[in-house]
């Protein structure tokens, strides 16, 4: 994978890495747009979304030709750090993905329209209350190096938070084989008063990193209901005697073995904007239209992405993000084509508007789920 380095001037603007390999793309999917406005949110026109994702095909066709002899300078950053990635045999700085760049644009330019509208929020305070609690809840900031990070669970959220406390001396290494507290030696931007939180959305970098928004959300339900017993029981008993039949009032219900169909119809009976974390949709956790972030990464280009970020921060030589654990589960395609592919087609269908902005906003294409793709 080579390193993508936008230029100088793009900082103000949102950066992020491209979908998976082996997406396809599927526009005559239909999406029920009234099932999206709700009171509490102001969403714009879905059909205007997917127009704009359906154009950036045409603009990849067209840019490409004309962005393949762009030469872009490296970021800012230590000088020391990038003569230690070369040492360590990492990618050439001056290497550029052009595909990746042109993707970037596109979701930038989808993100600069979108958030541009009137009824969309222009800053965090013209969030609702709710709202802001929850953005403010999950920005992470370092005042040493002056960036703030808008942490997104599933999305390598727990290897960023061990790369905050190296930089902020918690941790000695990343590498340091402890369980990783959540909210320990973490400064988070709601601990601020007004003025010190615009001080900081105006002057650090600002970043975050997003994932293929039905990947995530399979990648939670795996990871919550197959494994922590914490949520099996505050979650999975719920949603076992709400949407089995018979089992209403079952008091031997553990909760630990929900489907991933009862675990969709939950999700559509839950406001976005009082889910738990690990399935609130990206947009809800870190508004993206209230706040201009510098570089939106991705998780299918986590490992240059990261490595950009660190040295636009300006991250000593030494700290390099994690490596995955080796007990690390990935969802792959063949996984997620299984899952969304059993899926009763109508709760799909009725899902996608509850996230529709993740797929929109980044630029992700939404799942194909028809008889013929499925059959393979």
């Amino acid at each position: 994978m080579q390193t993508m380095l936008p230029r100088r001037h793009d900082y103000g603007m949102k950066r992020t890495g491209g979908p998976r390999n082996g997406s396809v793309i599927n526009f005559r999917t239909t999406v029920n747009s009234g099932s999206v406005r709700r009171s509490s949110a102001v969403l714009p026109s879905v059909l205007t979304f997917l127009v704009i994702v359906a154009s950036g095909g045409l603009l990849l066709m067209i840019e490409k030709g004309m962005l393949n002899t762009m030469e872009t300078p490296p970021p800012r950053g230590s000088g020391k750090r990038l003569d230690f990635i070369r040492q360590m045999g990492e990618h050439s700085p001056s290497a550029v993905d052009v595909d990746s760049q042109i993707l970037r644009e596109i979701r930038n330019r989808t993100i600069r329209t979108m958030c541009s509208q009137k009824n969309m929020p222009h800053s965090i305070w013209s969030l609702s209350p709710l709202q802001r609690k929850t953005l403010l809840q999950h920005i992470l900031v370092n005042d040493q190096y002056r960036f703030l990070y808008c942490y997104v669970p599933k999305v390598a959220c727990s290897n960023w938070k061990r790369v905050l406390k190296v930089l902020n001396g918690a941790l000695e290494s990343v590498n340091v084989n402890i369980k990783m507290d959540h909210r320990s030696d973490l400064l988070f931007l709601t601990s601020f008063k007004p003025e010190e939180i615009r001080h900081r959305l105006k002057h650090y970098f600002k970043f975050m990193f997003v994932r293929e928004p039905m990947e995530r959300l399979l990648s939670a339900y795996r990871n919550k209901f197959g494994e922590i017993e914490s949520y099996q029981k505050k979650y999975g008993v719920e949603i076992v005697k709400r949407y089995r039949k018979g089992r209403a009032k079952d008091a031997s219900v553990t909760g630990d073995d929900v489907t991933f169909a009862e675990f969709v119809h939950y999700l559509l009976d839950e406001d976005v904007e009082r889910m738990n974390e690990h399935w609130m949709p990206v947009y809800n956790l870190c508004q993206p239209c209230a706040v201009s972030y510098d570089f939106i990464g991705s998780y299918e280009h986590l490992e240059s992405d990261s490595e950009f970020v660190l040295q636009r921060i300006g991250a000593p030589p030494h700290v390099r993000f994690p490596e995955r654990q080796t007990w690390y589960k990935p969802v792959t395609t063949e996984t997620l084509h299984y899952y969304l592919c059993t899926l009763p087609q109508k709760l799909l269908r009725e899902l996608l508007p509850k996230y529709i902005l993740d797929f929109s906003l980044y630029a992700y294409p939404l799942p194909n789920t028809t008889t013929e793709h499925c059959r393979h």
